[in-house]
Protein backbone atom coordinates (compact mmCIF):
# COMPACT_ATOMS: atom_id res chain seq x y z
CA UNK A 1 0.00 0.00 0.00
CA UNK A 2 1.54 3.48 -1.59
CA UNK A 3 1.23 6.30 1.09
CA UNK A 4 0.54 9.83 -0.29
CA UNK A 5 2.59 12.85 0.28
CA UNK A 6 0.97 15.90 2.03
CA UNK A 7 3.10 18.51 0.92
CA UNK A 8 7.23 19.25 0.51
CA UNK A 9 9.05 21.57 2.23
CA UNK A 10 10.36 24.69 0.10
CA UNK A 11 13.67 24.37 -0.72
CA UNK A 12 14.28 20.65 0.13
CA UNK A 13 15.98 17.53 -1.44
CA UNK A 14 13.00 16.54 -2.05
CA UNK A 15 11.28 19.72 -3.68
CA UNK A 16 14.61 20.13 -5.51
CA UNK A 17 14.11 16.86 -7.07
CA UNK A 18 10.42 17.66 -8.24
CA UNK A 19 8.14 15.45 -5.78
CA UNK A 20 4.94 17.36 -5.55
CA UNK A 21 1.72 17.32 -2.89
CA UNK A 22 -0.46 14.12 -3.80
CA UNK A 23 2.77 12.14 -5.43
CA UNK A 24 2.79 8.33 -4.22
CA UNK A 25 5.78 7.61 -2.20
CA UNK A 26 5.77 3.33 -3.35
CA UNK A 27 9.56 2.23 -2.05
CA UNK A 28 12.85 3.15 -0.39
CA UNK A 29 15.34 1.50 -1.88
CA UNK A 30 13.45 -1.82 -3.19
CA UNK A 31 11.28 -1.49 0.22
CA UNK A 32 7.73 -1.07 0.28
CA UNK A 33 6.34 1.89 2.20
CA UNK A 34 2.89 1.23 4.22
CA UNK A 35 3.48 3.28 6.72
CA UNK A 36 5.75 5.65 9.41
CA UNK A 37 7.56 2.58 10.41
CA UNK A 38 8.87 1.59 6.80
CA UNK A 39 9.69 4.79 6.18
CA UNK A 40 11.86 5.93 9.24
CA UNK A 41 13.60 2.70 9.35
CA UNK A 42 14.78 3.13 5.79
CA UNK A 43 15.23 7.03 5.07
CA UNK A 44 18.21 6.79 7.27
CA UNK A 45 20.54 4.90 4.59
CA UNK A 46 23.01 7.31 3.08
CA UNK A 47 21.92 6.76 -0.85
CA UNK A 48 18.30 6.84 -1.12
CA UNK A 49 16.51 5.96 -4.31
CA UNK A 50 12.48 6.57 -3.69
CA UNK A 51 10.17 5.32 -6.24
CA UNK A 52 7.30 7.88 -7.10
CA UNK A 53 4.01 7.76 -8.48
CA UNK A 54 2.51 10.88 -9.68
CA UNK A 55 -1.18 11.59 -9.36
CA UNK A 56 -1.09 11.30 -13.29
CA UNK A 57 0.03 7.96 -12.73
CA UNK A 58 3.39 7.84 -14.00
CA UNK A 59 5.91 5.93 -11.88
CA UNK A 60 9.93 7.84 -11.55
CA UNK A 61 13.02 6.59 -9.97
CA UNK A 62 14.13 9.77 -7.49
CA UNK A 63 17.74 9.08 -6.28
CA UNK A 64 19.00 11.27 -3.27
CA UNK A 65 21.96 11.53 -1.62
CA UNK A 66 20.81 11.90 2.47
CA UNK A 67 22.58 12.53 5.49
CA UNK A 68 22.68 10.74 8.51
CA UNK A 69 19.86 12.31 10.36
CA UNK A 70 18.93 15.18 7.96
CA UNK A 71 15.29 15.62 6.37
CA UNK A 72 14.26 15.12 2.73
CA UNK A 73 11.54 17.58 3.08
CA UNK A 74 8.30 15.06 2.87
CA UNK A 75 5.43 15.52 5.24
CA UNK A 76 1.93 12.98 5.14
CA UNK A 77 -1.52 13.73 6.71
CA UNK A 78 -1.40 11.54 9.30
CA UNK A 79 1.93 10.82 11.82
CA UNK A 80 1.08 7.66 10.91
CA UNK A 81 0.77 7.85 7.07
CA UNK A 82 -2.23 5.53 7.37
CA UNK A 83 -5.10 4.66 9.83
CA UNK A 84 -4.61 4.32 13.41
CA UNK A 85 -5.63 0.29 13.76
CA UNK A 86 -8.35 0.02 15.94
CA UNK A 87 -8.73 -2.87 18.54
CA UNK A 88 -10.27 -6.39 17.86
CA UNK A 89 -11.23 -7.49 20.99
CA UNK A 90 -14.29 -7.33 23.67
CA UNK A 91 -12.25 -7.36 26.60
CA UNK A 92 -14.70 -7.60 29.82
CA UNK A 93 -12.48 -5.38 31.72
CA UNK A 94 -12.69 -2.30 28.67
CA UNK A 95 -13.05 0.60 30.13
CA UNK A 96 -14.07 2.39 27.04
CA UNK A 97 -17.14 -0.10 27.31
CA UNK A 98 -18.11 1.93 30.18
CA UNK A 99 -17.92 5.84 29.46
CA UNK A 100 -21.36 7.25 29.62
CA UNK A 101 -22.73 9.09 26.46
CA UNK A 102 -21.95 12.46 25.62
CA UNK A 103 -18.21 12.85 26.04
CA UNK A 104 -16.07 14.12 22.88
CA UNK A 105 -16.15 11.11 20.04
CA UNK A 106 -12.26 10.82 20.35
CA UNK A 107 -12.49 8.99 23.79
CA UNK A 108 -14.76 5.99 22.02
CA UNK A 109 -11.86 4.78 19.90
CA UNK A 110 -10.56 1.82 20.72
CA UNK A 111 -6.85 1.28 19.67
CA UNK A 112 -4.36 -1.09 19.63
CA UNK A 113 -1.50 -0.26 17.39
CA UNK A 114 1.97 -1.70 17.53
CA UNK A 115 3.67 1.11 15.77
CA UNK A 116 1.79 4.00 19.00
CA UNK A 117 3.60 0.79 21.37
CA UNK A 118 6.64 2.71 20.03
CA UNK A 119 6.45 6.00 19.19
CA UNK A 120 4.39 7.07 22.60
CA UNK A 121 4.67 3.26 24.71
CA UNK A 122 0.89 2.77 24.30
CA UNK A 123 -0.30 -1.05 25.61
CA UNK A 124 -1.04 -3.73 22.26
CA UNK A 125 -2.76 -6.94 22.71
CA UNK A 126 -0.79 -8.71 19.30
CA UNK A 127 -4.56 -9.76 18.19
CA UNK A 128 -4.86 -7.98 15.42
CA UNK A 129 -1.43 -8.59 14.16
CA UNK A 130 -0.27 -11.34 11.85
CA UNK A 131 3.13 -13.36 11.16
CA UNK A 132 4.13 -11.10 8.93
CA UNK A 133 3.46 -7.96 11.42
CA UNK A 134 5.50 -9.69 13.74
CA UNK A 135 8.46 -10.39 11.44
CA UNK A 136 9.16 -6.72 10.17
CA UNK A 137 9.11 -5.87 14.27
CA UNK A 138 11.77 -8.01 14.21
CA UNK A 139 13.74 -7.18 11.31
CA UNK A 140 13.33 -3.40 11.99
CA UNK A 141 13.96 -4.48 16.00
CA UNK A 142 11.40 -2.03 17.22
CA UNK A 143 12.26 -1.75 20.52
CA UNK A 144 10.28 -1.99 23.43
CA UNK A 145 7.09 -3.05 22.75
CA UNK A 146 4.53 -2.36 25.38
CA UNK A 147 1.66 -5.61 25.86
CA UNK A 148 -1.12 -5.89 27.29
CA UNK A 149 -1.28 -10.06 28.22
CA UNK A 150 -3.46 -10.40 31.06
CA UNK A 151 -2.98 -14.17 31.38
CA UNK A 152 -0.82 -16.53 29.39
CA UNK A 153 -3.59 -19.06 29.65
CA UNK A 154 -4.56 -19.13 25.52
CA UNK A 155 -8.14 -20.54 27.04
CA UNK A 156 -8.62 -18.05 30.04
CA UNK A 157 -7.10 -14.93 28.07
CA UNK A 158 -9.67 -15.85 24.99
CA UNK A 159 -12.23 -15.76 27.69
CA UNK A 160 -11.41 -12.39 28.72
CA UNK A 161 -10.61 -10.49 25.63
CA UNK A 162 -13.46 -11.91 23.64
CA UNK A 163 -11.46 -12.79 20.44
CA UNK A 164 -10.79 -16.18 19.61
CA UNK A 165 -7.06 -15.23 18.39
CA UNK A 166 -6.04 -14.15 21.79
CA UNK A 167 -4.55 -17.57 23.26
CA UNK A 168 -2.90 -18.11 19.26
CA UNK A 169 -0.52 -14.75 19.52
CA UNK A 170 0.71 -15.46 22.94
CA UNK A 171 3.22 -17.20 20.65
CA UNK A 172 3.85 -14.02 19.51
CA UNK A 173 5.40 -12.60 22.86
CA UNK A 174 8.16 -15.55 22.82
CA UNK A 175 9.23 -14.80 19.17
CA UNK A 176 10.02 -11.05 20.35
CA UNK A 177 11.36 -12.20 23.17
CA UNK A 178 14.01 -14.74 21.44
CA UNK A 179 14.60 -11.51 19.27
CA UNK A 180 16.02 -9.60 21.80
CA UNK A 181 12.61 -7.00 21.61
CA UNK A 182 12.21 -5.40 24.72
CA UNK A 183 9.07 -6.28 26.27
CA UNK A 184 6.93 -4.35 29.04
CA UNK A 185 3.98 -6.12 29.96
CA UNK A 186 0.83 -5.42 31.90
CA UNK A 187 -1.94 -7.41 33.57
CA UNK A 188 -5.19 -6.25 34.02
CA UNK A 189 -6.38 -8.37 37.15
CA UNK A 190 -9.90 -8.99 37.66
CA UNK A 191 -11.39 -11.10 40.91
CA UNK A 192 -11.61 -14.31 40.59
CA UNK A 193 -10.65 -14.15 36.83
CA UNK A 194 -6.63 -13.85 36.46
CA UNK A 195 -5.61 -13.66 40.11
CA UNK A 196 -4.85 -16.47 42.40
CA UNK A 197 -3.12 -19.45 41.03
CA UNK A 198 -3.86 -18.17 37.68
CA UNK A 199 -1.63 -14.54 38.45
CA UNK A 200 1.72 -16.79 39.70
CA UNK A 201 1.33 -18.84 36.73
CA UNK A 202 1.16 -16.22 35.13
CA UNK A 203 4.18 -14.45 36.57
CA UNK A 204 6.20 -17.70 36.16
CA UNK A 205 5.28 -17.71 32.61
CA UNK A 206 6.63 -14.26 31.60
CA UNK A 207 9.67 -14.72 33.55
CA UNK A 208 11.00 -17.18 31.53
CA UNK A 209 11.13 -14.22 28.86
CA UNK A 210 13.75 -12.56 31.34
CA UNK A 211 16.19 -11.06 29.44
CA UNK A 212 14.31 -9.55 27.23
CA UNK A 213 11.14 -8.92 29.22
CA UNK A 214 11.76 -5.80 31.41
CA UNK A 215 8.41 -5.46 33.02
CA UNK A 216 5.09 -6.94 34.57
CA UNK A 217 2.61 -4.42 35.68
CA UNK A 218 -0.35 -5.85 37.81
CA UNK A 219 -3.23 -3.08 37.74
CA UNK A 220 -6.98 -3.65 39.28
CA UNK A 221 -9.74 -3.81 36.93
CA UNK A 222 -11.45 -0.29 36.56
CA UNK A 223 -15.49 -0.34 37.35
CA UNK A 224 -17.20 2.71 36.92
CA UNK A 225 -21.07 3.23 37.42
CA UNK A 226 -21.66 2.84 33.73
CA UNK A 227 -21.80 -1.41 33.35
CA UNK A 228 -25.38 -2.13 32.43
CA UNK A 229 -25.12 -5.07 29.84
CA UNK A 230 -21.58 -5.87 30.74
CA UNK A 231 -19.91 -8.91 32.73
CA UNK A 232 -20.42 -8.80 36.50
CA UNK A 233 -17.00 -7.67 37.81
CA UNK A 234 -16.26 -6.56 41.35
CA UNK A 235 -13.67 -4.42 43.16
CA UNK A 236 -10.86 -5.77 44.80
CA UNK A 237 -11.00 -5.98 48.66
CA UNK A 238 -8.40 -5.57 51.20
CA UNK A 239 -8.07 -9.50 51.33
CA UNK A 240 -7.54 -9.77 47.85
CA UNK A 241 -5.58 -6.83 47.41
CA UNK A 242 -3.28 -8.24 49.73
CA UNK A 243 -3.13 -11.75 48.04
CA UNK A 244 -2.18 -10.17 44.86
CA UNK A 245 0.28 -7.99 46.50
CA UNK A 246 1.84 -10.86 48.30
CA UNK A 247 1.82 -13.75 45.22
CA UNK A 248 4.06 -10.74 43.32
CA UNK A 249 6.51 -10.47 46.22
CA UNK A 250 7.43 -14.01 46.48
CA UNK A 251 7.81 -14.30 42.98
CA UNK A 252 10.24 -11.10 42.96
CA UNK A 253 11.74 -12.58 45.82
CA UNK A 254 12.63 -16.33 43.87
CA UNK A 255 13.23 -13.93 40.83
CA UNK A 256 15.84 -12.15 42.77
CA UNK A 257 17.94 -14.75 43.55
CA UNK A 258 18.40 -15.46 40.34
CA UNK A 259 18.71 -12.58 38.47
CA UNK A 260 19.21 -10.06 41.25
CA UNK A 261 16.38 -7.82 39.55
CA UNK A 262 12.53 -7.30 40.57
CA UNK A 263 10.73 -7.67 37.11
CA UNK A 264 6.87 -7.75 38.89
CA UNK A 265 4.58 -4.63 40.18
CA UNK A 266 1.80 -4.12 42.32
CA UNK A 267 0.26 -0.85 40.71
CA UNK A 268 0.23 1.80 43.66
CA UNK A 269 -3.69 1.69 43.75
CA UNK A 270 -3.12 -1.71 44.84
CA UNK A 271 -1.52 -1.04 48.01
CA UNK A 272 -4.45 1.81 49.04
CA UNK A 273 -6.58 -1.22 48.78
CA UNK A 274 -4.63 -3.45 50.85
CA UNK A 275 -4.14 -0.52 53.57
CA UNK A 276 -0.28 -0.90 52.94
CA UNK A 277 2.55 1.56 52.74
CA UNK A 278 3.99 2.18 49.46
CA UNK A 279 7.45 0.27 48.76
CA UNK A 280 10.68 1.96 48.34
CA UNK A 281 11.63 3.48 45.55
CA UNK A 282 14.82 1.14 45.37
CA UNK A 283 12.23 -1.62 45.04
CA UNK A 284 10.94 0.08 41.43
CA UNK A 285 14.01 -0.21 39.32
CA UNK A 286 14.01 2.37 36.81
CA UNK A 287 10.52 3.38 37.36
CA UNK A 288 9.25 1.26 33.65
CA UNK A 289 5.73 1.75 34.48
CA UNK A 290 5.00 4.91 35.74
CA UNK A 291 1.93 5.02 32.77
CA UNK A 292 0.30 2.32 34.82
CA UNK A 293 0.34 3.77 38.46
CA UNK A 294 3.21 1.83 39.32
CA UNK A 295 5.56 3.85 41.87
CA UNK A 296 3.85 7.03 41.29
CA UNK A 297 3.11 7.67 44.99
CA UNK A 298 6.74 6.97 45.73
CA UNK A 299 8.69 9.10 43.13
CA UNK A 300 6.84 11.74 44.11
CA UNK A 301 7.06 11.89 47.64
CA UNK A 302 10.73 11.26 47.70
CA UNK A 303 11.01 13.72 44.40
CA UNK A 304 9.50 16.52 46.98
CA UNK A 305 11.60 15.26 49.89
CA UNK A 306 14.42 15.99 48.33
CA UNK A 307 13.44 19.26 46.95
CA UNK A 308 12.66 20.28 50.58
CA UNK A 309 16.31 19.52 51.54
CA UNK A 310 18.07 23.49 51.21
CA UNK A 311 14.89 24.62 49.28
CA UNK A 312 15.09 28.51 49.41
CA UNK A 313 11.38 30.09 50.08
CA UNK A 314 11.05 33.88 48.63
CA UNK A 315 9.79 35.32 52.12
CA UNK A 316 7.75 37.92 49.74
CA UNK A 317 5.65 35.62 49.48
CA UNK A 318 4.55 35.10 53.34
CA UNK A 319 0.34 35.41 53.54
CA UNK A 320 0.11 32.60 50.29
CA UNK A 321 -2.77 31.03 50.54
CA UNK A 322 -2.91 28.09 47.64
CA UNK A 323 -5.43 24.81 47.36
CA UNK A 324 -4.37 21.40 46.03
CA UNK A 325 -7.04 19.52 44.35
CA UNK A 326 -6.73 16.04 43.88
CA UNK A 327 -8.29 12.58 44.00
CA UNK A 328 -9.43 10.30 46.26
CA UNK A 329 -6.53 7.81 45.97
CA UNK A 330 -3.85 10.58 46.30
CA UNK A 331 -5.26 13.04 48.61
CA UNK A 332 -3.53 11.27 51.88
CA UNK A 333 -0.28 11.94 50.39
CA UNK A 334 -1.27 15.24 48.91
CA UNK A 335 -2.09 16.62 52.98
CA UNK A 336 1.06 15.24 54.13
CA UNK A 337 3.60 16.86 51.18
CA UNK A 338 0.93 20.16 52.30
CA UNK A 339 1.88 19.93 55.47
CA UNK A 340 5.96 19.80 54.87
CA UNK A 341 5.40 22.63 52.44
CA UNK A 342 3.59 24.78 55.62
CA UNK A 343 6.82 23.96 58.14
CA UNK A 344 9.16 25.00 55.76
CA UNK A 345 7.54 27.80 54.05
CA UNK A 346 6.99 31.08 56.80
CA UNK A 347 3.21 32.07 56.41
CA UNK A 348 2.41 29.52 53.63
CA UNK A 349 -1.62 27.96 53.95
CA UNK A 350 -1.92 24.70 51.78
CA UNK A 351 -5.71 23.18 51.86
CA UNK A 352 -6.47 19.94 50.28
CA UNK A 353 -9.45 19.21 48.60
CA UNK A 354 -10.33 15.50 47.84
CA UNK A 355 -12.11 15.14 44.78
CA UNK A 356 -14.70 12.05 44.46
CA UNK A 357 -15.68 11.09 40.89
CA UNK A 358 -19.29 11.64 40.09
CA UNK A 359 -19.28 11.15 36.46
CA UNK A 360 -17.59 7.21 36.99
CA UNK A 361 -18.58 6.87 40.49
CA UNK A 362 -16.51 6.25 43.49
CA UNK A 363 -14.86 3.20 42.29
CA UNK A 364 -12.84 5.21 40.48
CA UNK A 365 -10.30 7.38 42.25
CA UNK A 366 -7.26 8.12 40.05
CA UNK A 367 -6.94 11.83 39.43
CA UNK A 368 -6.50 11.00 35.58
CA UNK A 369 -10.28 10.72 35.68
CA UNK A 370 -11.28 13.48 37.38
CA UNK A 371 -13.55 15.89 34.92
CA UNK A 372 -14.52 19.10 35.04
CA UNK A 373 -18.10 19.31 36.75
CA UNK A 374 -16.35 17.04 39.26
CA UNK A 375 -13.67 19.67 40.25
CA UNK A 376 -16.54 22.34 40.21
CA UNK A 377 -18.69 20.49 42.41
CA UNK A 378 -15.95 19.82 44.73
CA UNK A 379 -14.76 23.80 44.96
CA UNK A 380 -17.21 26.24 44.08
CA UNK A 381 -18.61 26.79 47.57
CA UNK A 382 -14.75 27.60 48.69
CA UNK A 383 -12.19 29.93 49.57
CA UNK A 384 -9.27 28.76 47.64
CA UNK A 385 -7.07 31.50 48.13
CA UNK A 386 -4.87 33.13 45.31
CA UNK A 387 -4.26 29.70 43.25
CA UNK A 388 -5.59 26.73 42.47
CA UNK A 389 -3.42 23.93 42.04
CA UNK A 390 -5.14 20.42 40.03
CA UNK A 391 -3.40 16.98 38.66
CA UNK A 392 -1.99 17.36 35.18
CA UNK A 393 -2.84 14.06 34.02
CA UNK A 394 -6.81 15.57 34.83
CA UNK A 395 -6.43 17.12 31.40
CA UNK A 396 -6.02 15.38 28.25
CA UNK A 397 -2.63 15.36 26.30
CA UNK A 398 -2.49 18.99 24.81
CA UNK A 399 -2.99 20.30 28.52
CA UNK A 400 -6.26 22.23 27.95
CA UNK A 401 -9.75 19.90 28.54
CA UNK A 402 -10.75 17.77 30.50
CA UNK A 403 -12.52 14.31 30.05
CA UNK A 404 -15.85 15.93 30.14
CA UNK A 405 -14.73 18.77 27.56
CA UNK A 406 -15.19 21.46 30.32
CA UNK A 407 -11.82 23.78 29.53
CA UNK A 408 -9.36 24.35 32.08
CA UNK A 409 -10.14 28.21 31.15
CA UNK A 410 -13.94 27.37 31.59
CA UNK A 411 -13.26 26.23 34.84
CA UNK A 412 -11.09 29.01 36.05
CA UNK A 413 -13.31 31.86 34.81
CA UNK A 414 -16.33 29.46 37.03
CA UNK A 415 -14.13 29.62 40.27
CA UNK A 416 -12.73 32.92 39.51
CA UNK A 417 -9.54 31.41 39.93
CA UNK A 418 -6.13 31.23 38.68
CA UNK A 419 -5.45 27.43 38.01
CA UNK A 420 -2.20 26.21 37.20
CA UNK A 421 -2.09 22.01 36.76
CA UNK A 422 0.72 19.96 37.95
CA UNK A 423 2.79 17.29 36.92
CA UNK A 424 3.66 14.33 38.80
CA UNK A 425 7.05 15.79 39.98
CA UNK A 426 8.27 16.48 43.41
CA UNK A 427 10.24 19.58 42.34
CA UNK A 428 7.83 21.40 40.60
CA UNK A 429 5.11 20.64 42.75
CA UNK A 430 6.94 21.87 45.94
CA UNK A 431 7.70 24.92 43.33
CA UNK A 432 4.15 25.50 42.35
CA UNK A 433 2.93 25.40 45.85
CA UNK A 434 5.45 28.08 46.82
CA UNK A 435 4.78 29.99 44.13
CA UNK A 436 8.00 30.26 42.76
CA UNK A 437 7.17 29.75 38.76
Amino acid sequence: MAVVIDSVAPRSKARWHGIKPGDKLLEINKNKINDVLDYRFYITDEKLELLIETKSGKKRTVKIRNRQGSEIGLSFATYLMDKQRRCANNCIFCFIDQLPEGLRESLYFKDDDSRLSFFFGNYITLTNLKQEDIDRIIKMHISPINISVHTTNPELRVKMMGNKRAGQVLDYIRQLADAGIELHTQLVLCPGYNDGEELTHTLNDLGKLYPSLKSIACVPVGISCHRDGLTQLTDYTKEQALDVISRINIYNDEFVCYNKTNIAYASDEFYIKAGLQMPEASRYGDFDQLEDGVGLWTLLKDEFYEAVNGFDYDLNNQNRKVTIATGVAAYPLMCELACKAEEICQGLTVNVVEVENRLFGNKINVAGLICGEDYYYALKDLDLGEELLIPAVSLRHEGDMFIDDVTLDELSERLNIKITPVRNDGYELLSKIAGKG
